[in-house]
């Protein structure tokens, strides 16, 4: 079971002993991520989490960080989202002293050096042009921003070549300063844990650190909040094209969602689990099973603090488009019209329980699990927690859900292929 406690400083530690695993993974989750940023500092919250490896003062160097956990065999990255930024060490319980001490010199005594930022400028420039020369990857963005439009929800989570160059070191210290403060910390520890040993550990590492006075502090609820426009664009507006020679084209076809705390939230998840989750799905066997028109086909949600998105993307034969576009419309209008069956629900519901059983394995995907439900969730809900108010989703409530999310004069299409946005919009 979970326990929860907060040191004196403000940081917050969960920790999740778990049995049948030697192995132990400290997780340091910061509520801060690239929809706290303004357009001159686009990126600066991924542009810090590449600086936290290049070189502390107790470890001068990227060598000398990488090369501690890598001696020991250990898992060790890093991860920037919209909302959040992650740090994370998966080690042999033995050796877990090296997790603590190499996260907190990283966090707390980062050197943010002029030249190896110069350098890392570079090395970020060339992570967003491989995302962009992708066209699976890249069409993530591209609905985003159609999604969203012009805010923090709808840019890249890595900045721009433009908004990476132009960030000077100060920026870049001052962000860090103003987010990486204790209080604004939660410290999951899981798997193979000794309490005595791990209460030694946080206070030698963690419980001294201080936080720092600031006038342009960042914490969990320091961004400005999202609304869907209440009218209705017209179509042109709705739809996004991008012109590629490319063999393959890709698209996001997909509608405003619910925020993390949304009471029909599972529903939703049960909706687009039953409607591309799966080879059984209704979009798996009609798109690709009955007709071959995809590889690729699947549905899904993402979700923030105030907003959502649930969507379909599909990677197809370019000249198949239209006929793809027309199968994948069909079936949402079924789903909005009529619902799920008992048994599409049943079956959905015993598919997720058996999944999130083989997920919460690892112990770093308790870790995970943990930090994002202490941060987003307005009560922590243990898996077991969550399976329960799945369980309870009716085909009622999924059939209200399906019809108030798939309401095609909201709907947004974004594409990448060899095809002109206005022969798109003709197609749907």
């Amino acid at each position: 079971m979970y326990k929860i406690s907060k040191l004196k400083n403000g940081l917050n530690l969960i920790t999740i002993p778990l049995v049948g695993t030697k192995a132990i993974t400290a997780l340091v989750l910061l509520p801060i991520g690239s929809r706290y940023e303004n357009r001159k500092i686009s990126g600066v919250s991924h542009f810090v989490e590449h600086m936290m490896f290049k070189g502390t003062l107790k470890r001068p160097s990227a060598i000398d960080l990488t090369r501690e956990l890598e001696s020991v065999g250990a898992d060790f990255n890093a991860f920037t989202g919209k909302e959040y930024t992650g740090y994370y060490v998966k080690i042999d319980s033995a050796k877990q002293e090296l997790a603590f001490d190499l996260l907190s010199d990283m966090l707390f005594n980062s050197k943010m050096d002029e030249v190896e930022m110069k350098k890392e400028k570079g090395v970020i420039v060339e992570e967003l042009r491989m995302y962009e020369d992708n066209p699976s990857m890249f069409i993530n963005l591209m609905f985003d921003r159609l999604l969203f439009g012009d805010c923090p929800l709808g840019w890249d989570e890595g900045g721009s070549a433009t908004t990476v160059n132009g960030l000077d070191r100060q920026e870049l210290w001052d962000y860090y300063k103003s987010a990486y403060e204790p209080q604004n910390m939660t410290l999951v520890v899981s798997g193979n844990i000794d309490q005595k040993k791990l209460k030694k550990l946080v206070e030698k590492y963690y419980a001294e650190q201080k936080n720092i006075k600031s006038k342009d502090k960042r914490t969990k609820s320091t961004f400005d909040k999202y609304t869907f426009p209440a009218s209705v664009s017209k179509l042109a507006d709705r739809v996004i094209a991008q012109e590629r020679k490319v063999d393959q084209a890709h698209l996001i076809l997909g509608f405003p969602g619910f925020d993390h705390n949304h009471k029909h939230r599972h529903a939703l998840g049960l909706m687009s689990y039953i409607l591309g989750g799966g080879m059984s799905s209704r979009l798996f066997i009609e798109v690709r099973e009955k007709r071959g028109l995809a590889y690729m086909i699947n549905s899904g949600n993402g979700t923030f603090r105030d907003t959502g998105m649930s969507y379909v993307r599909a990677g197809l034969d370019p000249a198949r488009l239209p006929e793809a576009l027309g199968v994948i419309q069909d079936e949402l209008k079924k789903m909005a019209e009529n619902g799920v069956t008992e048994q599409e629900l049943r079956d959905a519901k015993n598919s997720v329980a058996g999944r999130l059983a083989l997920s919460m394995e690892e112990s770093s995907a308790q870790a995970e699990w943990y930090a994002k439900q202490f941060w987003f969730m307005k009560t922590i809900e243990t898996p077991a927690q969550m399976l329960q108010k799945i369980r309870k989703v009716t085909l009622k409530e999924v059939q209200t859900v399906a019809k108030k999310v798939i309401n095609f004069d909201l709907m947004r299409l974004a594409v990448i292929g060899p095809v002109k946005k206005e022969d798109v919009i003709k197609m749907i």
